[in-house]
Parts: C-alpha cells; structure tokens; sequence
C-alpha cells in the first residue's frame, strides 16, 4: 500500500438544514485497503459514503478521491465502482444489457462475458431482471460494481439476501480484486465480514467517529470475557466476578490468558468443574454494542 491515500476527508460537515448530520469527520483510506466504515442508525454513514461517491455536496470541509473532487464526474467515475444497497435496475432490460448499459456509463472497459462468470450469471444473461430472485439481483448489482476491475469499489451491505456460497464467491471475488490493486469500502450489518477481512474500521455515531483503527485496535478497548457454571457449596473465586441473571459466573479481564490460566488453576485445586466454560476475546460487535453504553 502507498503512502498516498485514495480517499482523503478532511473536517467534512453536512448539515440538512438545522439538522448536523456529519460534524468535522476526518479520515483516509490507503490503496489497497479494505476500509470497512460502520456506523449506528442515523451515525452519518450514508451521507458520508454519499459525498464520497460525488452524489452529494460537502456543507463545508474537503473531500478528494485520487486527489480529485468526486463531484468532477468525468475524472473520478471511471476509476470508480459503486454496489448500492438498490440499485434501480430497469426491470425490463435483460441481465446482459444492464451490465452492459453499466460499462457503457461508467466508461470502464470490460467483457461482459467475463463479468458474468465471476458471479455466477452466465446463465442468467438472457433473463429480464425482473424474473431475477432477491440473490441473483445482489449479485447483479456486484457485477456492475465490479466491471472493468475499477481502483475503487464501494461495497454497500453487499451479502444482504446472499447465500453461503454466494457470499464465498463474492468474497473470493473481492480477495482477487484487491490482489490485482483495488481499494475496496465497506458498509455491512455483517460485523464478522468487517471483523474478518477490514484492514481498518471507522466506526460512527452521532456524526463523528467514535472510534477507528484496526479490529485489533478497537477490540483491546474492552475486556475479554469469561463464563461458566460453578456448583453450590463452591470457595471464593481468586477473582473479580459478577453474577448473571442465568446464574453464570462472569468474569472481564484485559489479560485473557493470565486469568484463564489462573481460574483453572484454581478449578483443578478444588477439584472444580467448570460448567459452560466459555472464553474469548472481545469481538467487533461487543464495541459496537458498547456505543450504547457510552
């Protein structure tokens, strides 16, 4: 990945009126990256990714993309591939003609053919997108993103109404694209893809980020946890713990192993078992969840 960013937001604002829906957010995503930008409802997010893409000017503050303005449609675009939640495809038009009438806008340069392989359409090409189930329509919709293996791809809730193995070959599809240089962005409800394959994550709310950096990152600001079941009649744990509604024993700790270790340890003394032993660490939708808490 280069040092210069394909995406650079500086101090952006959006205001509706008296409503400040994006407040001074600042970020930028690398080439090669798989950005993953998150958010609660009403966070920002989509007017953010909407001033990005060039569909919608900034109140104030500086947007650029391949150091250009994406409002400079002539420049920007081409580089560009967009996968919306809706695409809006004519119903009439056959899935053939709707990839093709995509390339033919953007003006990237493609086989269709080609396209149609990667997502498993060829033998759809023919059929009028309103004959297309709720999964072929997704996966419609990521081939007109994806045409002419553009430097830049938004991917917005692109599994949504996917398959397993749909969502695999998407996925497979996204790994080969990035091999080959592309810069993809992500916005899911899945928050195990973006824990899985985000190399950073800018997670919103209210406007303005509340956090951003790797998983790693973002995970290590809450504690692990660890819970079980202990009999009646069990000594005093050598630990901090809390009790669950259930019954269950709970315990957080910063230092996962350590006090594993040390609880077993103190389970194999008393000749304790310890019942629904789970343990683990601190998973991106435990932030998420947190941001309620805040």
């Amino acid at each position: 990945m280069t040092s210069t960013p394909v995406i650079d937001v500086e101090r952006l604002n959006l205001s509706y009126g008296d409503f400040h829906a994006v407040k001074d957010l600042s970020f930028q995503v690398r080439k090669g990256e798989l950005y993953a930008l998150l958010g609660t409802n009403g966070a920002g997010k989509t007017s953010t990714l909407e001033t990005v893409e060039g569909h919608r000017a900034a109140t104030s503050g500086t947007v650029r993309v391949f150091g250009q303005s994406p409002r400079d449609r002539r420049s920007v675009r081409p580089r560009m591939g967009i996968m919306l939640q809706e695409s809006g495809f004519s119903p009439d038009l056959t899935v053939k003609e709707s990839v093709r009438m995509i390339g033919t806008l953007s003006r990237r340069r493609d086989r269709v053919e080609r396209v149609l392989d990667v997502v498993d359409l060829t033998h759809k090409a023919g059929t009028k997108v309103s004959q297309l189930s709720g999964g072929e329509k997704r996966r419609l919709d990521f081939a007109t993103a994806v045409y002419g293996k553009p430097e830049l791809i938004f991917l917005d809730e692109p599994t949504t109404g996917l398959d397993i193995q749909s969502r695999d070959a998407l996925w497979d599809a996204v790994d080969k694209l990035r091999e080959d240089g592309s810069t993809i962005v992500l916005t899911t409800h899945y928050l195990e893809e973006a824990q899985a394959r985000a190399d950073r994550v800018g997670l919103m709310h209210k406007g303005a980020f509340h956090q951003e950096g790797t998983v790693a990152e973002l995970t290590r600001t809450l504690p692990a946890v660890i819970r079980f079941s202990l009999p009646a009649g069990a000594p005093a744990l050598p630990l901090r713990a809390a009790r669950e509604s259930d019954g269950r024993v709970l315990i957080e700790s910063f230092g996962l192993q350590e006090t594993l270790y040390a609880l077993l340890d103190w389970a194999h003394a008393n000749g304790l078992e310890l019942r629904e032993l789970e343990a683990g660490p601190t998973r991106l939708d435990d932030v998420f969840r947190a941001i309620g808490d805040d």
